[in-house]
């Protein structure tokens, strides 16, 4: 099990690195490790269980915040109508997107990152993401809203991109021109 020991923090060079493709089929324990990604995020949405590991809660997590330089990411996020989605994908990939972009009004945070860090971060509206399931499945996922942002960010993981690279350094809390602002 995943507990916050696991994480690496901010600063760790692994956070900077692009992740490699995970070779399908996948091997078990690249499939041990893509479940334990997603255990972790339902257990810490679990406050019994995060308050007995001391879990911070989160909503995503990819393999290089574990140390685990390959493509994998797990997400378990609510969008506000209350649908669920909740993924553990290999090599997942953004295939089309729309132009225009969204953001997080309440800012995005990290659980590889213990600070506050206030800003608007611009991700896409709208996403479709295709990836691998856990079994080696194809999956094809049409996302919007908080889902789609919670996607891109543990997807900038796989590309050593931190969510804060995208704020504006000299106005954090500047609008996005066009963009739909989106509350959690």
């Amino acid at each position: 099990m995943i507990t916050m020991e696991d994480i690496i923090r901010e600063g760790h060079p692994s956070l900077r690195k692009a992740a490699a493709e995970v070779a399908m089929p996948p091997s078990e324990e690249d499939k041990e490790i893509l479940g334990s990604l997603l255990e972790y995020v339902k257990n810490s949405q679990d406050p019994e269980t995060a308050q007995k590991y001391g879990l911070r809660t989160g909503i995503g997590l990819a393999a290089p915040q574990i140390d685990v330089l390959k493509r994998m990411l797990a997400v378990h996020v609510t969008d506000l109508k209350g649908n669920l989605y909740s993924y553990a994908l290999f090599n997942p990939k953004i295939v089309s997107h729309s132009v225009e972009k969204a953001y997080l009004t309440s800012g995005e945070g990290c659980l590889s990152v213990d600070r506050h860090v206030p800003g608007y971060v611009p991700r896409y509206a709208r996403i479709t993401v295709k990836g691998i399931d856990i079994e080696g499945n194809p999956v094809k996922v049409r996302l919007k809203g908080m889902p789609a942002i919670v996607f891109q960010h543990e997807l900038d993981h796989l590309n050593g991109i931190m969510f804060y690279d995208h704020i504006d350094a000299e106005n954090p809390m500047a609008p996005i021109p066009d963009a739909t602002p989106v509350d959690r």
